[in-house]
């Protein structure tokens, strides 16, 4: 008979990994996900209301309600209900400007929606770099790289490679921990771009004091079912800009103009809005937010410190000056150690840690290996290094 094939020995920095989860977590009975929802407030009753009242859909009071507290949560002046993250970016891009046959900058490190939304309006995604210190945006490449390719020619930036516009820049907000925004902020006001924030994983997180969402001109919000807080599906669109808060609730209601009785659209929009069901949930859900934070950060502290007895492991901590709501606590090996990436993603998932790598890189996708892009060569590097461990909020309890 032939002899079995031999099995590759498990790197020591896996059983090393798997201790210090050990010591947070304790030994697990049954697989512990990577972040699930908690419902333990006003959930049921507010939920129940909507069902005993038939206010189930995209008019109610908790879809007014959820934006008021929303704005008051965030600091933001207008916070608009959408059906999910996606949406609610789509239309943020769509107010910044962004036409068909433009150039959007955002990270190749991002969730597939932040490109999916750009390619909703025919225009191109150009990716560029992230910095290892919180994963956003890395201004400074960033700044490098529109040197190279790009030019200011009256009140916009132009790719001279592809004669495209390049319209707007998308930051996205890693795992909670805010990115730079006011160097960001700086290129992108240099450079004729303007800056939106996908903060679909930051809310609660604090940038020098101002929420996620308040330094760009406008910002998407996702409340997913694993998110900090859900409404199943849901998301939020913040500005400060009255105008664009106007257009975006007039956009994610198919454009209706308000009539008591008549269907009058004046323009071409958009069946987002989140309906009154889910926005009940949510209300429920943000009451209990600063909770759920607090916890969460007491489980970000207690795998710090595990994690600072492990040799060959960074875990990533919430930048200077910011306040993260630590959505997904993250270790990043060092390069030393990317060999062993899918060793220890096996070693924990076989344990019943959910642990899971980086999103593929979007210029690694096939729909958008021909886009424009940077040198992104520290983002491969992060995509064989960083693993997300469980989150949830009780797993501080």
């Amino acid at each position: 008979m032939a002899s079995a094939a031999p099995t590759e020995p498990t790197p020591a920095i896996a059983q090393d990994i798997l201790g210090a989860m050990r010591q947070v977590l304790g030994t697990p009975n049954g697989m512990i996900p990577l972040h699930e929802p908690e419902f333990a407030g006003n959930e049921w009753a507010y939920v129940k209301e909507c069902i005993d009242t038939g206010w189930v859909s995209s008019v109610g009071s908790y879809v007014n309600r959820i934006e008021g507290d929303l704005a008051d949560f965030t600091g933001a002046s207008h916070a608009i209900a959408t059906a999910n993250g996606t949406a609610a970016l789509h239309i943020c891009l769509l107010l910044a400007g962004v036409e068909p046959g433009d150039e959007v900058l955002l990270p190749t490190l991002t969730f597939i929606a932040t490109a999916n939304a750009v390619s909703y309006i025919q225009a191109t995604p150009h990716f560029v770099d992230s910095e290892a210190r919180t994963l956003g945006v890395d201004a400074e490449s960033l700044d490098a790289h529109l040197r190279e390719v790009a030019e200011v020619s009256g009140d916009r930036c132009v790719n001279r490679r592809t004669g495209a516009t390049i319209r707007a820049l998308v930051v996205m907000h890693a795992f909670g921990h805010p990115c730079d925004l006011d160097a960001l902020a700086e290129v992108a006001a240099r450079w004729k771009i303007v800056l939106v924030e996908d903060a679909a994983e930051s809310l609660g997180s604090y940038y020098k004091g101002r929420h996620t969402g308040n330094v760009g001109r406008i910002a998407a919000l996702s409340f997913n079912g694993n998110k900090v807080m859900t409404t199943g599906g849901g998301g939020a669109i913040l500005t400060n800009d009255p105008e664009l808060g106007r257009h975006a609730k007039h956009l994610t209601t198919t454009a209706r103009v308000p009539h008591r009785w008549n269907f009058i659209h004046d323009e071409v929009g958009y069946n987002y809005r989140l309906p009154n069901l889910n926005a009940a949930l949510g209300c429920a859900q943000l009451e209990r937010v600063p909770g759920m934070i607090e916890r969460k950060r007491k489980l970000a502290d207690r795998y710090a410190a595990a994690f600072a007895e492990v040799p060959g492991v960074r875990f990533l901590v919430e930048p200077a000056q910011c306040v993260s709501n630590y959505w997904l606590n993250t270790i990043v090996l060092d390069p030393a150690q990317a060999d062993a990436h899918e060793a220890v993603l096996g070693v924990l998932n076989d344990a019943d840690y959910m642990s899971r790598p980086l999103w593929t890189l979007m210029h690694r996708l096939p729909m958008y290996a021909a886009c424009p892009r940077a040198d992104v060569s520290v983002a491969e590097g992060l995509a064989a290094a960083v693993i997300n461990l469980p989150s949830s909020p009780k797993l501080a309890d």
